[in-house]
């Protein structure tokens, strides 16, 4: 706003064209972000999207579940990352293991709700 001297409901308005010409899509934290062409990034959370790997991977109860270091190859991110959402899906009942050298094992395939 001071960079081009307008009002706040100046910017905001300014905000919902680009968002509507899908140029810009709001962020965490009340910021916004260029929408990059090509194609879609799936903005769910981290955990959501590994626990997905389990039904597209075809995996079951009981199956090793891919490494963190496997993971963050996969999703683009690092393995500090990873290693946080694959505690949450620990907490959540859907892994079980992991650590220091333990292979993670599925412990509950997600239901679709589970998933969303």
């Amino acid at each position: 706003m001071s960079d081009h001297k307008v009002s706040r409901g100046v910017a905001v308005r300014a905000f919902a064209v680009l968002k509507h010409e899908g140029v810009a899509e709001p962020a965490p934290g009340g910021r916004w972000r260029v929408v990059r062409a090509g194609a879609p990034v799936d903005r769910r959370p981290l955990e959501q999207r590994i626990a997905d790997v389990i039904t597209a991977d075809g995996l079951v109860v009981g199956q090793p579940f891919p490494s963190a270091s496997a993971l963050a190859e996969r999703f683009g991110v690092s393995r500090p990352t990873v290693t946080k959402a694959l505690e949450k899906l620990e907490a959540a009942g859907v892994l079980a293991g992991g650590g220091q050298g333990r292979v993670r094992t599925v412990r509950a395939v997600p239901t679709r709700e589970e998933r969303s």
